[in-house]
């Protein structure tokens, strides 16, 4: 590819056959070339190396990669990084130099590389960043403030059951003046939950955020708390759901074992995996219950079904579970409607009224 500007296709070709061998030279070349034939940094992170990952990711729910070769394509994904903007002192230029920002993921968040990708791309457009990276604990992100008033914290979560954490560090850092700016998958594709939450701003990728920021965000000036943002958490359901999760988990795997006998045979292996699947689902269920949005259980059963479709795990299955929970949360008048509406949506077929 050197001396000629390749398409933002190709060089997303060439990276993706590279990470997908575990070659991480060829994976750095690639880049490296497009830098050498034009492309701008930021283009070659947002256009061709944010776009392999995505496709990672995509590959690894089809079940078309293994867990340990997503998790190799990503850690290459990250030297590409590094690689394409630490560059001799020579080679870069001198953007004009802007305010302090702090980037983080929430409390909790392993999944570091959107963050990774936004603090890079602002260091580009001058930006002083302090990257704390993966579940920063939100003491630790508020303590960095008091120390450094950066102009805003930027939020990162791509898994929605750590929106409750999030709003705890929502409401801390502005607690102590610093505007946060939430972004990634967990705040929603149009950011309806950045706002439930009462973050000052949110953006859909690193591009948007860069604009947010140079238009500029003031600083808090009140203070509240949890309920004030959500009124509904006053029933205390989503307490009980987190509360009763362990309970929950067992007696769902219990009945569903009495109902199918066959279970009793799995290996030790295969029933840890279902009470996996099954904490993930009483997880979706209480950040729904939370937030008081049903999409946030339903959008993740959809993305459960596929995925388990994909490995070769028949769909009623999970319908079962969720019939079975029910039953166990009937007396929470929101938690059951969630869980009936996810079963329905997952079969097809109208939810019915749950008693109030």
């Amino acid at each position: 590819m050197s001396g000629t500007r390749a398409s933002a296709a190709d060089l997303r070709d060439g990276l993706w056959q590279a990470v997908i061998e575990g070659s991480e030279h060829d994976a750095v070349d690639v880049v490296r070339a497009g830098s050498g034939a034009g492309w701008e940094e930021e283009d070659l992170l947002l256009d061709v190396v944010a776009a392999v990952q995505e496709r990672i990711g995509a590959e690894w729910a089809a079940d078309r990669i293994t867990v340990a070769r997503e998790h190799a394509a990503t850690a290459i994904n990250e030297r590409v990084i590094t690689a394409l903007v630490h560059r001799p002192a020579a080679h870069r230029t001198s953007p004009p130099r802007r305010g302090r920002v702090t980037v983080s993921c929430v409390d909790g968040e392993w999944h570091a590389f959107p963050a990774r990708l936004v603090a890079e791309v602002l260091r580009l457009r001058g930006w002083q960043v302090d990257y704390l990276g993966a579940q920063t604990p939100t003491p630790r992100l508020v303590a960095h403030q008091h120390r450094t008033s950066s102009d805003a914290v930027l939020l990162s979560g791509s898994v929605p059951t750590h929106l409750p954490t999030a709003h705890a560090a929502i409401t801390a850092c502005q607690a102590v003046g610093v505007p946060v700016l939430a972004g990634g998958r967990a705040f929603g594709r149009d950011g309806r939950y950045a706002r439930v939450l009462g973050a000052d701003a949110w953006a859909s990728d690193a591009r948007g955020a860069a604009a947010v920021l140079e238009a500029g965000l003031p600083r808090p000036r009140t203070i509240r708390q949890a309920v004030d943002d959500l009124p509904h958490l006053a029933d205390q359901e989503y307490t009980t759901v987190v509360q009763s999760r362990s309970r929950l988990v067992k007696q769902v795997l219990t009945e569903l074992e009495d109902r199918f006998p066959a279970m009793r045979r799995h290996s030790d292996a295969q029933r840890e995996r279902t009470a996996e699947d099954l904490g993930h689902i009483v997880d979706f269920l209480a950040t729904a219950l939370y937030v008081d949005d049903a999409e946030v259980f339903t959008g993740f059963l959809g993305w459960t079904a596929e995925v388990l479709s994909a490995r070769g795990v028949p769909v009623h299955s999970l319908v079962t579970g969720l019939d079975v929970l029910a039953e166990q949360v009937h007396d929470l008048p929101r938690g059951l409607r969630l869980v009936r509406g996810g079963a329905a949506h997952l079969g097809g077929r109208s939810a019915p009224a749950a008693p109030v």
